[in-house]
This record gives structure tokens, C-alpha cells and sequence, in this order.
């Protein structure tokens, strides 16, 4: 009788919120007793997945049709498909791939054993999908892919109606989780060695307006927003006082949410790192409009020109969609001049991706694939000569990087390790004579740059071991086979080609 525990595999598509998602997932499936599959072919499956593009669902029918023969020949394995392309198609994946054992939604992630262990025992395929949150991920067990650095989720859903997203018929209306359950958990993470964290929300400065009227909300918060800040410039501030807690982030916040008082946070709270993620989607007003985004680009352009005088090293990326239906060569060249204007470090751009459910999808003016193609491609050329510009203005500056585990695929032929600066710009540095681990903060004096990273050749003027890089050492000493989920999505800095799945539902904020 075979008594080993069954293993397990995740394989995550889309958003930093999937990417947590799968921290959850691996949590849950361990507390029930699975172990992370090693070299060999695991014993269950799983396919976190993202809508928001239109060839998600290939490119997971793909991959199921690629598994079924994997399947039949290894007795008793196990496929289940979740996120937000389950929560869509629900009974359609089971019909198209028959050997999928378990689907599930993104409001009850919670299910996954228990809808596994049905499967097995009255082998037919198991299907739940909840209409709304059955249990605020923050509350399931949490296997952490890094020892060093957080996902925080803050809240989930998204109140807006953008007429290109699919996302939220998927995650549902906004929930805010309390300030002192945020926090709680920030401190627990501090004490098991994290140095930094990235506070998610689809929509991540509109947190509070899940609570509904203030006079309704919990006393922490009104507490926090007493003197007239809102809700989330109250939270980066409190963050601030967690001890031990050297880098905070965010993503991603909604322009028309972005207030004077959240710029004045950042800029006064010393762990809030200097690096903005603000999607643009378009410079077009008419094309703003038709998206339904409830900003134009006047405002857009105020908001970056504030972030920039009260913060002067901000770094600051975002999200460009093109080839909205209805767009013209003259809204285009109003995109082009927004991002020459604001002089984004580095941009996640896509070619407008028609998704059925949604308002735009329906819309006359749909444009031919040659003419997307074409803007797009000027687009990213535009970008990348701006990325490499701003970057060439990081030559010669001395920063601390945190060093990071899997950011440089070729560090070993380079001889170098790499990391994060501050402003979140990767950086691949010379090897330092004392030894570092990742967790680790290595001072570095930039002596290249390219249009997606930055290079520290010189001798690390100083090296700090921290507690984040003994929480790695000690990671490593207790724990066998691979580290990290495996993403289906590109590293921040490289434009995301058209058949990229979204690096967040960020980009469609």
C-alpha cells in the first residue's frame, strides 16, 4: 500500500491577486496534507487562471489537452482548474476537457481539498462556483513563495464598470478587509523575517469604500480617516509604524481615486518606497470616455506631475491599451503624447483583447488586427527609447537593493546576483566579497543601464545581512524541491507582448 502523501502543482496565470491566490491554494493543499511535487509528475494539478485576455481559454485548453495523456497514463492524478476563467466558463470547462476531476471560482478557493478528496471518492468531476466571497482569502493557510517580501491583500473586487474588463463580473463588488486584520497580519510577516510588502486591491486606493458610508464603518477606521485623509493614505501611514518593516508597496491604484492625501502619505512615510504603478489604458479623452474610465487625461497628467514634485526619484510604470474600438490615428498620437509627457520607466502595454460579456466587445469600430499591430509596435518602440533614457539617469547613483532570488536568469554566466532598488528598478550587481543571501541588502553604485535593468559592476560598498536573508537560510536548510509558483506572466519592465497574459488586474484598473 502506498502510504506516500500526494504531491502537488500549481500553475498561475494572470494577476498579482492570482499570484496570492496560488500562496493560498499551496497553503490549503499542505494543511491537508500535500507536499510539493519535486522532478517527478505530480499527483494534482492545478490551473489558476486569468480572463482577462482573449486567448486565456486556448491557452488553457491547450494545456489540459497537453495533460490528458500525462493523466492516463498516472493512475489516480488529478486536474482542477480555478480563477477567473472557471469562474466564467464554470460547467463549459468540464464539457470541453472531460478529465478536468475539480473546478472552482474565485470566491471559494477555500473548497479545493475538499472538492479533490469528492472527486477521488465518487470519481465524477466536481463543479462550485460561488456568485460571492464565501471567505476572505486573508483567513486561509498561506505557504509564502518568499521569505523576504509579501503579497498583503487588502481587499478584493472592484466597484467600476470599465467597459474592456471582464474582471469585475468575476471577483464581484468591492470587500475591504478591517485596518487592524491588515496590520496584524503585516506585523506577523515582520516577525517571521519579511522586509517588505505589496498591499493588493484590484483597485487598491479605493479601499474603504467597501466599508460603505463612513458613519457605518468600523471605529478603526473611522479613527484613521478622523482627520480628514482617506482611508487609504490612513493605512500607508499606519504602516509605517510597523517595526522592522523597511519596504512597503502597492498595486493597483485607480486614477480617479489617487488623492493629494495619498501622494503626501508616500512622500512622508520614510518604508513607503518611491515607485508608482498608475494605469493609464489611454491618453485619448474620447477613447477614456468610451472605456468608461472616469479620468482624462488633464487629470491624469496633474496626478503625475504632483507625484513627481513631492517625490523627484519616483519610478513610475502603468498599463496602455491599444487599438480600443473606435480609436483613431489622432487618439493614438494622444497615447504617444502622454507618454512622452510622463515619462514612464517602464510600461505594460497590450493590444486591445475583445472580451465576450463586456461592453466594448459589442462596440462598433472594432479595428483590424495590421493596425493595432502597427500602433502597438510604435508604441513600444516610443517606450523603450524613454525607459532607456530615464534609466541612463541612474548612472553613477549609489542604491540599497534587496536582493532577490530568480530576478536574473543570467546571473550565473555573469557572475552576478540581482535584486530590487527602492524605486523597484532590477539590478544586477557584481558578486560582493562577503557572502549575501537573498533577504540580504547590498549597497551598489549603477555603472549601466539598459531600457529594462541596471547594472552595479564596481566593488558593494557595503553589504547588511538582515533578518529576511536568515529567514532564507533557514527556508532553504528545512525545505526540499523547487521554490515559487510557476507564472504565466512577464517580469515588471519588459512590455507584454499581445498574447502575454496581463501582469495584473492592474492592467485593467
Amino acid at each position: 500500500m502506498n502510504t506516500a502523501p500526494r504531491t502537488y502543482e500549481i500553475r498561475t496565470y494572470g494577476c498579482q491577486m492570482n499570484v496570492h491566490d496560488s500562496e493560498r491554494l499551496s497553503g490549503l493543499l499542505e494543511a491537508a496534507g500535500y507536499v510539493r511535487a519535486g522532478d517527478t509528475e505530480p499527483d494534482v494539478v492545478v490551473f489558476n487562471t486569468c480572463a482577462v485576455r482573449e486567448n486565456a481559454d486556448n491557452r488553457l485548453y491547450g494545456n489540459l489537452g497537453h495533460l490528458r495523456p500525462v493523466k492516463d497514463g498516472h493512475p489516480g492524478m488529478q486536474i482542477a482548474v480555478g480563477g477567473c476563467l472557471a469562474q466564467k466558463d464554470r460547467d463549459t470547462i468540464v464539457r470541453r476537457a472531460p478529465w478536468v476531476d475539480v473546478v472552482f471560482g474565485t470566491h471559494n478557493i477555500g473548497s479545493l481539498p475538499a472538492l479533490l478528496e469528492r472527486a477521488r471518492v465518487q470519481s465524477e468531476a466536481q463543479v462550485e462556483i460561488e456568485e460571492s466571497l464565501v471567505t476572505f482569502p486573508s483567513t486561509l493557510p498561506t505557504r509564502r513563495e518568499s521569505p523576504y517580501a509579501a503579497w498583503v491583500s487588502i481587499s478584493v473586487g472592484c466597484n467600476n464598470t470599465c467597459t474592456f474588463c471582464i474582471v469585475p463580473s468575476l471577483r464581484g463588488k468591492e470587500k475591504d478587509r478591517r485596518p487592524g486584520e491588515i496590520l496584524a497580519e503585516i506585523e506577523a510577516l515582520v516577525a517571521e523575517g519579511v522586509l517588505e510588502v505589496t498591499l493588493l486591491g484590484q483597485n487598491v486606493n479605493a479601499y474603504g469604500s467597501g466599508f460603505g458610508a463612513l458613519a457605518a464603518a468600523p471605529d478603526e477606521v473611522r479613527a484613521m480617516t478622523a482627520g480628514g485623509e482617506s482611508a487609504f493614505a490612513g493605512l500607508l501611514r499606519a504602516c509605517g509604524d510597523v517595526g522592522g518593516l523597511e519596504r512597503v508597496r502597492f498595486t493597483s491604484p485607480h486614477p480617479k481615486d489617487f488623492t493629494d492625501d495619498v501622494i503626501a502619505a508616500m512622500a512622508e512615510t520614510p518604508n513607503v518606497m518611491p515607485s508608482l504603478h498608475m494605469p493609464l489604458q489611454a491618453g485619448s479623452d474620447a477613447v477614456l470616455r468610451a472605456m468608461r474610465r472616469s479620468y482624462r487625461q488633464e487629470r491624469y497628467l496633474g496626478i503625475i506631475d504632483k507625484v513627481r514634485a513631492a517625490i523627484p526619484d519616483a519610478a513610475i510604470t502603468t498599463d496602455i491599451i491599444v487599438g480600443f474600438p473606435g480609436e483613431t490615428e489622432a487618439d493614438f498620437e494622444e497615447t504617444l503624447h502622454v507618454v512622452r509627457e510622463a515619462r514612464f520607466s517602464s510600461a505594460f502595454t497590450f493590444q486591445y483583447s475583445k472580451r465576450p460579456g463586456t461592453p466594448a466587445a459589442v462596440m462598433d469600430g472594432q479595428l483590424p488586427k495590421e493596425v493595432v499591430q502597427e500602433r502597438y509596435e510604435r508604441l513600444v518602440a516610443l517606450q523603450e527609447e524613454i525607459s532607456w533614457e530615464e534609466n541612463k539617469k541612474q548612472l553613477g547613483r549609489t542604491l540599497e537593493v534587496l536582493v532577490a532570488e530568480g530576478e536574473g536568469r543570467k546571473d550565473q554566466a555573469t557572475r552576478r546576483l540581482s535584486g530590487r532598488a527602492p524605486d523597484n528598478r532590477l539590478v544586477h550587481f557584481a558578486v560582493p566579497e562577503e557572502p549575501v543571501r537573498p533577504g540580504d541588502m547590498v549597497t551598489v553604485e549603477v555603472t549601466y543601464a539598459a531600457p529594462h535593468h541596471l547594472v552595479a559592476d564596481k566593488p558593494a560598498p557595503a553589504v547588511r545581512r538582515t533578518r529576511a536573508g536568515d529567514a532564507w537560510e533557514a527556508r532553504q536548510a528545512g525545505t526540499a524541491g523547487p521554490q515559487g509558483v510557476s507564472l504565466g506572466m512577464p517580469s515588471i519592465g519588459r512590455s507584454a507582448q499581445a498574447d502575454t497574459p496581463v501582469p495584473g488586474c492592474s492592467a485593467v484598473s
